[in-house]
């Protein structure tokens, strides 16, 4: 890693433990308060909840279930979805990167054309999500779940112009995998 995605990721780490510690001291409603400029739906239920096309950038949905939402084409760079439940929610085109999304559930999720760049995706489970055209280029992920979906990555993202293979640095040899950092 660069000096400055090893500083940005530290600070990344540094902020979701303040985020989280403050999701378990006060709970806030899904709902836009009075002057915040983005919403904030820590610990909420959002289940079914329609976020099609919105702009959720630098918010937080940490802890939350969201099972079978819409968040297709929705703006979530410098998002904390830390231990979210987002199974069989519509992810289709979605803006991941920059995301702290560990202990996330992405199963059966639709990932199609989805930029996941720079996201930190350990202990996430993509089991059974559609990742045609998904950007995951410098994610960080399990090596489990980076194996299996490099099984089935297929595709070229829409807005990056990267395969799926090659952002999930897949091996041309069928079900193994290139590590994304040396040395692992």
């Amino acid at each position: 890693m660069r000096e400055d995605q090893v500083k940005n990721l530290l600070t990344t780490l540094v902020l979701t433990g303040l985020i989280v510690f403050l999701a378990f001291i006060s709970p806030v409603q899904a709902r836009l308060e009075q002057g915040e400029e983005v919403p904030n739906y820590v610990r909420s239920d959002i289940t079914g909840f329609d976020f099609h096309d919105q702009d959720l950038s630098k918010s937080s949905i940490a802890g939350a279930v969201a099972r079978d939402a819409n968040f297709s084409g929705v703006d979530l760079h410098g998002t904390v979805l830390t231990l979210s439940d987002l199974k069989g929610s519509n992810l289709q085109g979605i803006n991941l990167k920059d995301t702290l999304s560990d202990r996330v559930n992405f199963q059966k999720t639709d990932l199609r054309n989805a930029i996941l760049t720079n996201m930190i995706a350990s202990g996430s489970s993509f089991a059974g999500a559609r990742i045609e055209g998904a950007d995951f280029t410098f994610a960080v992920l399990d090596s489990d779940d980076q194996k299996n979906l490099c099984k089935i990555a297929e595709g070229v993202n829409p807005t990056t112009g990267i395969s799926t293979k090659e952002s999930l640095e897949c091996a041309d040899r069928g079900e193994s995998y290139k590590p994304a950092m040396p040395g692992r």
